[in-house]
């Protein structure tokens, strides 16, 4: 039997918006456009599950560092959910566990279930999710039958809107934090509305800084790889596309070849609250930085990029 030619992955560096397609993993995404890039390191920055689609952003080589900020970041969703039924993974994928009559419902009464759900909340994850217990993912126990017990946390919902409604299908559009459920806010809906629900789709708008993504498909990228390396990388956006909502310092020769070393400067005019970006005298960037009540500017990820 004839061995499919090894990979010659390579050192890449930057940032590709993917549309993730409905029924992948964000894993399964991630390797797929790896192995398109020939990407020799790469990592996506919050899973969406496989019926969600949208907005996945993969980070290859150095942008990997910024996985964990893009996490924490504000994201949004155009998420449907079907009252009256609910299931055991609080989306369409599980099996139904309670069928409940819709009762008549106006705009008004949606409003005031909606409201109830916004702003610093909270909320209780599924059952059927990734987060881990006893180091072991949740829904590994629920698949096997045993008894989980998750303990309500903090999230914070933004906007919580009512777009459209068609039959018993709620359309709504959901801007919230890292670590909200979109599913669990169907489930939490529904027991508001008194007849229980489930999520029956999920798009990813956007999530910071990517506020107006220009996103790309899989078979977008597949094309492009056919077409040549030119067309393929020119989905690549830069590591520095990632940061490109902090404030940014310009720092001299010195100031930067201290940072370059990993050493701690003092620039008094640095921020007074909150993270920033600093770039070499030649343009090239260089760290995230935090700085502390004297100025003095900590080094939260330096970055190693090849020259251009």
């Amino acid at each position: 039997m004839s061995r499919l030619p090894r990979i010659p992955f390579r050192d890449l560096h930057g940032i590709v918006l993917l549309d993730k397609p409905l029924g992948l993993s964000s894993n399964q995404a991630l390797q797929a456009v790896r192995r398109l890039l020939r990407a020799s390191k790469g990592g996506h920055t919050g899973a969406l599950d496989p019926l969600a689609t949208g907005l996945l952003p993969l980070c290859f080589g150095e942008a990997t560092k910024l996985a964990g900020s893009l996490l924490g970041a504000r994201k949004a969703y155009l998420a449907e959910c079907r009252l009256g039924i609910t299931t055991d993974t609080a989306d369409s994928e599980g099996a139904v566990v309670r069928q409940r009559p819709v009762p008549e419902l106006d705009d008004a009464m949606i409003e005031a279930a909606l409201a109830k759900l916004r702003g610093h909340i909270l909320q209780v994850p599924p059952v059927y999710s990734a987060l881990k217990q006893g180091g072991e993912r949740l829904y590994a126990k629920a698949r096997r039958g045993e008894t989980v017990e998750i303990s309500p946390r903090e999230v914070d919902v933004y906007r919580l809107e009512l777009l459209g409604r068609t039959g018993d299908t709620l359309q709504l559009l959901v801007e919230c934090g890292s670590g909200t459920y979109v599913r669990s806010l169907a489930l939490d809906l529904g027991e508001e509305l008194g007849c229980g629900a489930h999520l029956t789709a999920l798009r990813r708008i956007w999530v910071e800084p990517f506020r107006e993504p220009r996103m790309v498909t899989l078979a977008q990228l597949e094309q492009a790889a056919e077409q040549g390396d030119g067309a393929l990388l020119a989905w690549l956006l830069p590591v520095s596309a990632g940061l490109s909502d902090l404030p940014v310092l310009r720092l001299d020769e010195t100031q930067s070849m201290a940072i370059s070393r990993g050493q701690q400067i003092v620039l008094p005019g640095l921020p007074e609250a909150g993270r920033c970006v600093a770039y070499a005298s030649d343009g090239a960037l260089l760290a995230l930085l935090e700085p502390d009540a004297e100025g003095r500017a900590r080094i939260v990820r330096g970055f190693n990029l090849p020259p251009d």
